[in-house]
């Protein structure tokens, strides 16, 4: 199996309120992962809260990630930055503390042209040495791909494969026939947005990047095999029993409800980086709920 196939679980990087990791927690989380069976761990992605750390912070999540799972599951670490020679130093930091590969999202404050984007992909594929993944997650930094520039950064040496949102339209199966036309044999398409993956790998997506997974993964791991085999009467259950949890996401980010999650399940007790904030008191019954009802559905 590819490196960037499959089920790819994202956890949060759990911190106190300055922003040093707690690497005890973010092992318990990462052996969770690796005991349900996922196919790689996502490491300072979004839900990992990557753009609020520091470069010693997050090479301390990497280690860490490195050190729990010793070589048993690929680990993938975003490395985005706002400038290209800190992206550069955050790949190469993620190579030598043992990743298995990268994840790049074009974090910007001044708006980017196609080139400089390129340009930059190139310049920090060059430098981490690793197989990297397009993070094509247009809500957090205001660039959406075009399928010219995927088809272009696809012929870059190294970069592999793509993390897209879910298209507007909802219909994957044209998109993957876009994108799967364009580009080399073997680069890899895959899909973040939880309660649209499963409709994705039924279209032949090759990978879901997956938030709930990070806290969930049996669950998630459960959906995802079921729609990868084509079973769509199982994929129909599954996203019954998940759907409470998806409404939530929607209604308060899936950041802010996974640290809650990892509350309720005993693990650790973390609040998001301010500003953010976590999801009100007046909603952690909500959260309970979709807990239980999930539960129901393994039970």
């Amino acid at each position: 199996m590819s490196l960037f196939e499959g089920l790819s679980a994202f956890p949060i990087t759990p911190a106190d309120a300055s922003g040093r990791v707690d690497p005890a927690v973010l092992a318990a989380l990462l052996q969770r992962i690796v005991d349900a069976g996922a196919d790689s761990i996502g490491l300072l992605g979004s839900t990992g809260a990557y753009a609020f750390l520091t470069r010693d912070e997050r090479r301390r999540a990497v280690e860490t990630a490195v050190k729990t799972v010793g070589g048993r599951i690929p680990v993938i670490v975003g490395v985005g930055a706002l400038r290209t020679d800190e992206a550069q130093a955050l790949a190469r930091d993620a190579k030598g503390a043992g990743a298995d590969g990268l994840l790049l999202a074009p974090v910007s404050y001044v708006p980017l042209k196609d080139d400089e984007v390129f340009e930059h992909f190139a310049a920090v594929t060059e430098s981490g040495g690793l197989p990297l993944c397009i993070y094509n997650n247009p809500s957090t930094t205001r660039f959406t791909f075009s399928s010219a520039l995927i088809a272009r950064l696809a012929t870059v040496p190294n970069i592999a494969a793509i993390k897209m949102p879910l298209p507007a339209n909802e219909d994957f199966k044209t998109e993957l026939a876009d994108l799967r036309g364009k580009s080399p044999t073997g680069f890899s398409i895959g899909y973040s947005g939880d309660w649209g993956a499963s409709s994705a790998l039924l279209a032949g997506a090759d990978a879901w990047y997956s938030v709930v997974a990070g806290v969930l993964p049996a669950e998630a791991l459960a959906l995802a095999t079921a729609a990868r085999a084509g079973n769509a009467e199982e994929v129909e259950r599954l996203e019954k029993a998940f759907e409470p949890l998806w409404s939530l996401f929607k209604r308060f980010g899936s950041f802010r409800v996974m640290y809650r999650l990892v509350a309720l399940l005993g693990i650790g007790d973390f609040e998001p980086p301010r500003p953010v904030r976590p999801i009100p008191d007046s909603a952690v019954p909500d959260v309970v709920h979709a807990l239980n009802h999930l539960r129901a559905a393994f039970t």
